[in-house]
């Protein structure tokens, strides 16, 4: 079975593969990268084909993949450039189908399993996010104005081009929806003097956020809470979301931008920066599922809109950022094996291991696999914003240049 699927997937380079007996086949296609992977267990021959989105993963984790010419990020590569391909197979089909029907059940978030989902990826050690991200710890897509940027220069390049959408003015109002460890509530509060109030659903997150408003000196500008969205409440005259839709599940998205529209002035501006599909709706890939985001979807731009539409909200701005968050993950990868050692210590090798597989894959999605980042700007009247999106630009320069908005 392996044999089959890999002999109707490689078209472009090389893998070689070693099997449990020590037989070398190979499968090539035009030129490309060259990759040698080892098998350790018989079973892989069968187990593999039948669901090598989790099986894959699992068995480098695991250890009874190893990978002999190259890294996991190469065959990842190898994979990606040949996933057309893989999408051909009657077994990615069928795992695909399956994945479609259980995804209700798979994306039934509310706040209680929501809860459960993001102490899973968010309260592990804060020592481990802090071997692989920026300095103000930005976990989701940075913003590259320049391909030679560093993370820390992209990162703040992200937080200063969504603050210029958010057209703040002093004493606004504004809350952060899944706020993390505090760094875009910190720093809107710090350059355009807003009060702002976080949340989010992680016990790590919410002491960190806490801790770093204290020694900012911005305690009394900046409040975070232990607090769902659905359970918010007040009127703000700005909301923004970072990073935090990707956890909110299909099912309940009319009631996140209901809760939105409920929560936002009638002159307010609400701006959401998520991943999303350019290829239409999905289906979570099971082995990013069961081990590092579950209950996490990705939606396609379809899926929002509508959910938009329906809320009562108007769009008023859609920006679509291709390969940033592709190259925010090489960083993050880079990163992470230098420390890998350190993060052993934390943990084990197994966990090293599944996290070198989770950034490298989650690269490789970017690159080849359609995965992108929407930044969705909306408001409850048109007359919101600017007739055009010039402020956006003239205002994200200002705040590089280290100038106030106006």
């Amino acid at each position: 079975m392996l044999a089959w699927l890999l002999e109707n997937l490689i078209k472009v380079g090389c893998l070689t593969v070693i099997d449990a007996n020590g037989k070398k086949r190979e499968y090539r296609g035009s030129g490309g990268p060259e990759v040698t992977i080892r098998l350790h267990k018989r079973s892989l021959n069968w187990t593999l084909p039948l669901n090598p989105e989790l099986r894959l993963g699992e068995a480098y984790m695991d250890g009874t993949l190893t990978v002999e010419n190259g890294s996991i990020y190469d065959l990842l590569d190898l994979v990606g450039r040949n996933y057309a391909n893989l999408q051909q197979s009657p077994f990615h089909r069928i795992g695909e189908l399956c994945r479609l029907i259980c995804r209700p059940i798979h994306q039934f978030n509310p706040p209680w399993r929501s809860r459960a989902n993001v102490a899973h990826h968010y309260d592990l050690s804060g020592e481990l996010y802090d071997l692989f991200l920026d300095q103000d710890r930005q976990y989701s897509c940075a913003y590259f104005n320049d391909p030679r940027d560093d993370l820390d220069t992209a990162q703040e390049n992200k937080k200063k081009h969504i603050a210029a959408k958010l057209l703040l003015e002093p004493n606004h109002r504004v809350l952060d929806i899944g706020c993390g460890w505090g760094g875009m509530a910190l720093s809107l509060a710090r350059h355009a003097d807003v009060r702002v109030t976080g949340v989010t659903l992680s016990t790590e997150q919410l002491e960190t956020a806490r801790d770093r408003a204290e020694k900012a000196q911005l305690a009394q500008k900046v409040e975070f809470a232990l607090r769902d969205y659905r359970h918010q409440e007040g009127r703000f005259d700005r909301i923004v979301s970072v990073g935090m839709f990707e956890h909110v599940g299909v099912t309940f998205y009319r009631t996140f931008f209901s809760k939105v529209r409920d929560l936002l002035t009638d002159d307010g501006v609400a701006v959401l920066h998520t991943i999303g599909r350019s290829d239409g709706p999905g289906a979570t890939s099971s082995w990013i599922r069961k081990y590092i985001f579950p209950g996490g979807y990705i939606p396609a731009l379809s899926e929002v809109v509508s959910a938009v539409e329906k809320s009562g909200l108007v769009m008023t701005d859609i920006e679509i950022l291709r390969l940033h968050y592709a190259e925010t993950l090489r960083h993050w990868r880079k990163r992470f094996l230098k420390q890998w050692d350190r993060a052993a210590k934390i943990y084990d090798d197994r966990f090293c291991r599944m996290w070198e597989f989770y950034l490298a894959g989650s690269e490789i999605a970017f690159r080849y696999m359609g995965l992108v980042v929407f930044q969705v700007q909306m408001g409850r009247r048109q007359e919101a914003v600017p007739l055009t999106r010039d402020y956006i630009t003239e205002t994200d320069e200002r705040l590089r240049n280290g100038r106030q908005a106006a």
